[in-house]
């Protein structure tokens, strides 16, 4: 993305991103990563309903359809929900690095408006990590995954620990997360966002 602020640069010291031994394979479907999630949760009836799958090395590629929910202006997507859209995948990424992280920065451009109806292909990569910072690169396109691009982003998300939502968050629905019995789910409610 052009003009990105001093903040989304990373430092001369960033490595390169280390896909986890752990992480899902590519092709494969990351699935939600809490069921309330407004981005890619099944409870939420006007959420995004998000799907991911996991790519080569630490990218992915996700695709969600505009609703008429998601409605800004008549027949157009809401940029607050293709901002959401650009989020949820990049936050999603934290899963291929196996780390709880939270956005930091969010940082978008609106190339061109995106009809209800559409179906917008994201693409996205952690492009350099330094220490507890994780930076990386989204956009979505229109018309299928080679399409014209239509929103980009780039985000800044920082390394957390599970406190973080403990201490944050609602106790009902962190107990029932943390109660989930199935691990993967459990570890996924806890990846993103502040």
């Amino acid at each position: 993305m052009s003009g990105s602020s001093a903040a989304l640069q990373p430092p001369a010291d960033a490595v390169k991103p280390v896909r986890h031994p752990d992480a899902p394979a590519p092709g494969e479907l990351l699935g939600t990563h809490y069921e309330q999630c407004f981005g890619c949760g099944d409870g939420q009836p006007h959420g995004l309903h998000l799907e991911a799958r996991a790519g080569e090395g630490v990218s992915l590629t996700a695709e969600f359809t505009v609703q008429p929910a998601h409605q800004g202006a008549p027949g157009l997507a809401h940029g607050g929900v293709l901002a959401a859209a650009l989020d949820e995948t990049l936050g999603s990424l934290n899963w291929l690095l196996r780390t709880i992280a939270v956005t930091g920065r969010l940082e978008t451009d609106f190339v061109r408006p995106v009809p209800v109806g559409t179906t917008l292909h994201l693409q996205a990569q952690v492009t350099a990590v330094a220490g507890r910072k994780i930076y990386s690169t989204a956009t979505g396109r229109i018309g299928g995954s080679e399409g014209p691009v239509a929103v980009r982003a780039d985000a800044l998300f920082i390394e957390v620990k599970v406190d973080h939502f403990i201490d944050h968050g609602r106790t009902e629905e962190i107990r029932a997360a943390m109660d989930d019995p199935d691990q993967v789910r459990r570890a996924r409610a806890f990846e993103v966002n502040p």
